[in-house]
């Protein structure tokens, strides 16, 4: 199974946004020929104020419907069954009356929706320069833990800040997850010292490969003022490996997921089955 990460720099104009999308997975597909590819966190509408994020959003039809969605929504499911490939929405914000969800969708190649996670831990924090991040401001968080199985593949989902949460990903490991999905857009402070070091770290501890598409480059906040996304989208193997990984700017990364590779590790280490909950 051949998996790609696309790194973008998105703003909050979804317009824009998809037409980048587009051109991105464009030229990863004819490249690298991917089964699977993924997407970024949020990159349909990365800052803006409160008013365009939820103008940017969308009301989701329901899972198991073939009922149309909005604009990100169907662009998603014309790639996966145009291309026929699997493909991880990244995330993006989804309108739930007056709330909205930080909600990733997965797609097989007949464009059916497979799999739908709203993230569970919010980024409500101060960075060391000073900037405060206040999620839970705009956002509702998730509850539930969520797979789906892609090329014979369980998929684990989760989203940006949960990498710092070890739990999730013992029971996405325990769900039976073999790879496990982190769309991001980590912050410029904490991506250069944390991201890489965290990725990998979660990929020897539940022992599954990584495949962690994030955004790159700046965007205005709530207030008008320039922040900037860490990028390194990267994919690593149950050892902790980087197999793959985006240069600075725009692009993709693509490396093969290989289940020998992962049971070898486990068997040598079987660490789920040590694994005691204290």
């Amino acid at each position: 199974m051949r998996v790609s990460v696309v790194q973008m720099s998105p703003s909050h104009n979804k317009a824009e946004n998809i037409s980048q999308a587009a051109r991105l997975i464009d030229g990863a597909v004819t490249s690298d020929r991917p089964d699977m590819l993924g997407l970024p966190e949020i990159w349909t509408c990365l800052g803006g104020d409160h008013a365009a994020k939820f103008d940017q959003a969308e009301t989701l039809p329901p899972p198991d419907s073939n009922e149309p969605g909005g604009p990100a929504y169907e662009f998603l499911r014309r790639i996966a069954r145009e291309r026929r490939i699997h493909v991880h929405g990244g995330s993006i914000a989804e309108r739930v009356g007056e709330k909205l969800f930080n909600t990733t969708l997965v797609f097989d190649p007949k464009g059916h929706e497979i799999a739908r996670y709203r993230k569970i831990h919010l980024f409500d924090i101060t960075t060391p320069d000073g900037a405060g991040y206040h999620e839970s401001k705009t956002f509702g968080a998730g509850e539930k833990v969520v797979t789906c199985d892609a090329c014979g593949v369980r998929i684990g989902l989760a989203i940006c800040y949960d990498l710092r949460f070890p739990e999730l990903f013992f029971a996405l490991r325990r769900a039976g997850a073999e790879m496990i999905f982190l769309p991001a857009a980590f912050t410029l402070e904490t991506g250069k010292d944390h991201w890489e070091v965290l990725v990998r770290a979660r990929a020897i501890e539940t022992q599954c490969w990584f495949a962690a598409p994030a955004c790159c480059g700046k965007y205005l906040d709530t207030n008008g003022a320039w922040r900037w996304t860490y990028g390194h989208s990267i994919l690593c193997d149950p050892w902790g490996h980087v197999v793959a990984k985006v240069s600075d700017g725009i692009g993709w990364a693509t490396a093969r997921i290989d289940q020998p590779v992962t049971a070898r590790v486990r068997c040598n280490m079987p660490i789920l089955e040590h694994h005691k909950l204290i």
